[in-house]
């Protein structure tokens, strides 16, 4: 990466999870005895940025918190590793919103979440972020907040030609299965410098029924033609595909052990964003955020796990040699 301090602006939603880790994920009327609880601050919107401050940037968050303990709780973690939270709103009549997971033996996890605040972002709070969004050089917005909010930030981002890397999602409050038809994404989503979706994002957006490496690029070219400047599709143990208009690229994942899921798609973001804010090579910087979520995934917990700059700089130096 390029020397240099990067800023960044994280808009997401945030979370105080409650863990729980257990040998088994319970199935419905069955209890199972777990080994270990912890409280700490998840979310999109935490977990991305503090990922960022750990690669060196200053980051800003914006987002919404309750006028609860754990409204606090999460203040306070996010000033501990040096994220900035004048754009931290409070809704001080509802609670902090909350995530209830339960990691099995194997890293599977299972969760129940509550949103909360979150669901009470307005475009309003965007507004009052547009000065240090104007003054970002990435803006990562990321998916399950309100889409008024969210289109807010990406307008707000767009005006200021702020570089926007989006992991869209459905809005809060729609948690329908099936296809994304086409004209329930905002038109607007695809103004995007950057697209992160992992593979069935992508293919439910699209209305792809097949995930095959050949489906994928052309999913990813299906986005670009819609007007994403590069598209980044997750795959997991395959790897990242990036697709933009000099063609398509399948970038390896480290093969690392796996111990805990939780958090490793922000992490990648956090990581991604990160590099994208002082180097313009999305392939680069698609494995380093690969690096940061290879790392993250082998340690349990979320922030606990995420990995600083130099750990991730590690970890590729090893992959070269």
């Amino acid at each position: 990466m390029a020397v240099g301090i990067a800023k960044i602006v994280v808009v997401g939603p945030s979370y105080v999870d409650i863990t729980v880790k257990s040998d088994s994920i319970p199935a419905a009327g069955q209890s199972v005895i777990g080994s270990s609880l912890f409280f700490s601050v998840n979310g999109q919107g935490p977990v991305q940025a503090i990922q960022a401050a750990l690669c060196g940037c200053e980051v800003y968050l914006v987002s919404k918190l309750g006028g609860d303990p754990s409204g606090i709780m999460a203040k306070e973690t996010l000033a501990e590793y040096k994220v900035k939270t004048d754009f931290v709103c409070t809704a001080s009549a509802k609670n902090t919103g909350s995530c209830v997971t339960v990691v099995d033996s194997a890293g599977k996890n299972a969760s129940l979440i509550y949103d909360g605040a979150n669901g009470a972002l307005l475009p309003q709070d965007i507004d009052s972020a547009e000065e240090i969004i104007s003054s970002a050089d990435i803006c990562l917005l990321g998916g399950h907040l309100p889409q008024d909010a969210a289109l807010a930030a990406l307008r707000c981002a767009k005006l200021h030609n702020t570089k926007v890397i989006l992991n869209p999602a459905r809005p809060l409050g729609d948690r329908r299965s099936g296809p994304w038809r086409e004209n329930e994404l905002p038109f607007e989503y695809f103004s995007a410098d950057i697209m992160i979706l992992n593979l069935y994002e992508a293919a439910d957006i699209t209305e792809h029924t097949s995930v095959g490496v050949r489906d994928v690029k052309l999913i990813g070219s299906d986005l670009v033609s819609r007007g994403v400047g590069s598209v980044v599709i997750t795959m997991g143990r395959r790897g990242c595909m990036v697709v933009d208009r000099a063609g398509a690229d399948q970038i390896a994942a480290f093969e690392v052990e796996l111990v805990n899921r939780a958090g490793i798609g922000s992490a990648f973001a956090g990581a991604f964003a990160a590099y994208c804010a002082v180097e313009s090579d999305v392939r680069a910087a698609v494995k380093f955020g690969s690096a940061a979520a290879a790392l993250a995934c082998m340690k349990f917990g979320t922030i606990e796990a995420l990995p600083s700059k130099a750990d991730i700089i590690e970890l590729l130096q090893r992959e070269e040699n």
